[in-house]
């Protein structure tokens, strides 16, 4: 959330006797799955989607704040339902269990926004919402609000109409954007305790990741998890002095156990410093990292951007990375501690972050590898990194090239500023190119990183496991062309004997791709309550070519009334497997701000919005699931009822002479077969269907 106090993250162990924080020897890599405004990439039903892709290079999904905030413009950190809504502008409750159980068949653990330092109410500054879970009846009362909340405007505003605030003053840091809890209160413990069971036991989330922790002490934090016993859990104390953040790790203890590591924001600065001023003897000295320290390196969680920090915009700008993304991530992936990577930084940078996740597995790099310094060169502006995993050791060279690579390594990875290299002692096979779409044909460069001088390599190209005697053998820096989706195995060959054996699974989109159109619609904002002038889509692809020009793009004008409502609406062509449309629907002329909406992203199939509320932009909200099934398609071979409209009567109709029901009206045999395979069949309900939906 927007805000200038630090934060954190936290997490534990699965709860046995007590809470440990954050599992020792983790090594997997967390991704940040939104950014701010992420409404549309954010969904829970578009991250379900890419849960095979994304289960190969991380272990844990942080999402947002899950439950109803009071409208469908909230990142979540205006928390007002714990547990009885939870229909968010990411999506609704079956959608987001469906796709925590999708996640956690796929071995990812989803991270919960834990927002509780700080409360939304109903109507007024003190009534809070009573929820029954399980029975049981929870609500927040005036007297559960820190005495001293909003410097002491909360207190004025209850006195004046008869409320009563705790007795108790804030724990932590104030705040004046809602209500502060009073940790102190036994019915605030009450809540929290119920509310975070709920979250791992009927939700099914794997940890926490607490919002806003210097605004109460971090007993509380250890209270909590001791409690619940999540598996991981990781607070947002936003703080770039390093002994701040142990202190807060060390004050989460229970019984002498540290119950929630935290993000690492000293590593955080130290990163951001590097890359804007080009200066990457600046990772060097003491406080730059949690993951430097023998004793806090299992609970930091690194990061190199998040939805805080990153730009939003001029008015906005935050304090993001101004260069060098992917030498950023580099060093991160290089180093131990759990990092986060940050959605945004995903989608732009996806090749590449996935060849240094697959460096650090190949290493077996964990939250709690050995990692030191053994170059650095003011003068020639470099910086040189070594953590040992538990199968090889990890060099990130960071800088210029002028630091030469020990003939003991291979270099696998390469980018500007950054150089990641494997131990020959690693024993394994290393391809140029990750899993993933890829639009044309390629080669891939297969490479041994091997302590045995002229090793081979062998490789399958249909998925089975090389040996000695399966699959082709070729020298170390052979290239293997890629023309079609395929699954490539490739490991070394060391005295007949293969080991290191590596899957990469490749999809070419130009062998299977299909161009399609989708049609957008944008429920009419001329009438009341938006009266908007008229109706502007600005338009740019994933590729980020503008349609109809600069802003305020094209002034559409075509309408269609779908289910009874009238929809603005214009056609695209999706060209590719990873091609979308990208939109801001705006009122015209040149001015920006408040005559737009947000930017509505990734939009590959035939969708309906709305613009619902307006702040600094209007918001959109995704209404398809309520207007699909009513699009009316004019395609003569579907009119089955002969009504002259192709529509849902069709399939009621078909179904129904294709059951033999007593209801079917007369039919044109020849106008009812829709797939044209000269017969009625099931398949013709089927093409139908796809004809209504706009798929056929």
């Amino acid at each position: 959330m927007k805000r200038i106090f630090s934060m954190i993250m936290g997490a534990i162990l699965p709860l046995v006797a007590i809470a440990q924080g954050w599992p020792a020897g983790y090594g997997g890599v967390m991704l940040q799955g939104f950014y701010w405004d992420s409404f549309n990439d954010s969904k829970w039903t578009r991250l379900e989607s890419q849960a095979d892709e994304l289960a190969e290079f991380f272990g844990l999904v942080w999402i947002p704040q899950s439950g109803y905030c009071g409208g469908y413009n909230s990142m979540g950190y205006d928390d007002l339902y714990w547990f009885s809504n939870y229909n968010s502008a990411f999506g609704t409750k079956a959608q987001l269990t469906s796709m925590i159980n999708t996640f956690k068949s796929k071995g990812i653990g989803t991270i919960a926004d834990v927002v509780i330092n700080h409360r939304k109410n109903v109507s007024n500054w003190v009534d809070f919402p009573a929820e029954t879970y399980k029975g049981v009846t929870y609500q927040l009362r005036s007297t559960d609000i820190c005495r001293n909340d909003d410097s002491g405007a909360a207190l004025n505003w209850a006195t004046q109409n008869g409320y009563t605030l705790s007795s108790n003053n804030d724990t932590g840091e104030d705040w004046g954007g809602m209500r502060d809890l009073d940790h102190k209160s036994e019915n605030v413990q009450t809540n929290v305790k119920a509310y975070i069971k709920m979250l791992l036991e009927d939700l099914g989330y794997a940890g926490f990741r607490y919002d806003m922790t210097k605004g109460y002490s971090a007993q509380y934090t250890g209270m909590y998890n001791a409690y619940a016993g999540p598996t991981y859990s990781v607070g947002e104390y936003w703080d770039g002095n390093q002994t701040a953040v142990k202190n807060w790790i060390d004050g989460t203890k229970v019984d002498g156990v540290v119950q929630s590591a935290a993000f690492d924001f000293p590593f955080r600065y130290a990163v951001r410093d590097a890359v804007n001023n080009n200066r990457w003897t600046n990772l060097s000295g003491s406080g730059k990292g949690l993951n430097l320290e023998s004793n806090y390196r299992r609970y930091s969680v690194t990061f190199v951007e998040n939805h805080d920090t990153q730009y939003r915009s001029a008015s906005e700008p935050q304090d993001p990375l101004n260069q060098y993304v992917e030498a950023a991530n580099a060093y991160m992936l290089a180093m131990p501690g759990t990092p986060c990577v940050f959605l945004s930084h995903w989608m732009s940078y996806k090749e590449a972050i996935k060849q240094m996740i697959y460096a650090r597995q190949l290493a077996g790099i964990t939250n709690t590898s050995v990692t030191s310094n053994i170059a650095s060169n003011q003068s020639s502006n470099y910086y040189v990194q070594r953590t040992v995993g538990g199968r090889g050791v990890l060099l990130a060279a960071m800088g210029s090239t002028a630091y030469s690579i020990p003939a003991t390594y291979v270099e696998v990875a390469s980018g500007t500023n950054y150089r990641l290299a494997l131990s020959t002692s690693t024993e394994t096979a290393w391809a140029s190119k990750p899993s993933g779409d890829y639009v044309d044909p390629f080669n891939v460069t297969l490479t041994a990183v091997s302590a045995t001088a002229g090793a081979q390599l062998v490789y399958t190209l249909d998925g089975s496991e090389p040996t000695a005697t399966h699959g082709t053998i070729v020298a170390s820096g052979s290239a293997v062309p890629v023309n079609k989706c395929l699954t490539l195995k490739a490991g070394l060959l060391v005295n007949g004997t293969v080991r290191g054996v590596i899957t990469r699974n490749y999809t070419v989109q130009n062998e299977i791709f299909d161009p399609y159109e989708i049609t957008v619609y944008l429920k009419d904002p001329t009438v009341a309550p938006n009266n908007w002038p008229q109706v502007n889509f600005y338009t740019w692809d994933s590729g980020n070519q503008q349609f109809n020009g600069n802003w305020p793009g094209e002034t559409v004008t075509g309408t269609r009334v779908v289910g009874g409502v009238k929809f603005y609406y214009r056609t695209y062509t999706i060209t590719g497997s990873q091609y979308y449309m990208n939109f801001v629907f705006n009122q015209g002329g040149s001015t920006a701000g408040n005559h737009q909406t947000v930017d509505v992203t990734g939009v590959r199939e035939t969708s309906f919005f709305e613009v619902t509320s307006q702040t600094n932009k209007y918001t959109v909200a995704d209404v398809t699931d309520q207007y699909l099934p009513y699009l009316d398609v004019t395609v003569l071979a579907g009119d089955v009822n002969g009504d002259n409209t192709v529509n849902i009567a069709d399939v009621t109709c078909l179904i129904d002479y294709l059951l033999g029901s007593d209801n079917v009206i007369t039919i044109n045999l020849e106008a009812a077969d829709v797939n044209g395979d000269t017969g009625i069949n099931i398949a013709d309900v089927t093409a139908l269907i796809d004809k209504l939906l706009g798929d056929g």
